[in-house]
């Protein structure tokens, strides 16, 4: 378990993959945040 290991957060970091062990935000999760921050100003 390190940066050989593709199923661990590390190991996607280092191969630079995304799966279930290092997701990425969806896009509607994103506007969602954006739109909150603007609201918020």
């Amino acid at each position: 378990m390190g940066k050989g290991d593709i199923r661990t957060k590390k190991g996607k970091i280092f191969a630079g993959s995304f799966g279930k062990a290092r997701a990425t935000k969806s896009k509607a999760t994103i506007k969602a945040a954006a739109a909150k921050k603007a609201a918020g100003k």
